[in-house]
């Protein structure tokens, strides 16, 4: 089961992300643009995600993915680290925000990178 040192070292292993301290709390950032936190205690991450996407997330597994009050009116969807499954699934979301965030330039450059399997 991952843990908030995982989503540490998974978030700063793609390309041109950064760590930063905000509000209180690790901030991951791709060329300045934040795409992830771990906010209160590391029991839970919060990521980029489309509003369309998240409710529906949120519909399908309520143990994992809920939405913060503060953050209802933003792309932001929370998820409580120890109900992602295992590493592969908590790099697919952290990769996934990451591309939301991303530059183009780095887009191009990882085309790849957080693009579900098929």
């Amino acid at each position: 089961m991952p843990d908030a040192e995982d989503v540490r070292r998974i978030a700063l292993s793609l390309p041109d992300t950064t760590e930063k301290i905000a509000w209180n709390m690790p901030t991951f950032r791709v060329a300045g643009k934040m795409f992830a936190t771990l906010p209160e205690d590391e029991t839970s991450l919060a990521v980029r995600c489309p509003k369309e996407e998240r409710n529906e997330l949120v519909l399908a597994e309520p143990d994992k993915f809920w939405i913060a009050d503060h953050e209802s009116q933003f792309a932001w969807v929370r998820a409580r680290i120890d109900a992602i499954e295992d590493e592969a699934e908590l790099r697919d979301i952290l990769a996934d925000s990451w591309r939301q965030a991303a530059p183009t330039r780095l887009l191009a450059a990882h085309p790849r990178l957080g693009v579900p399997a098929r």
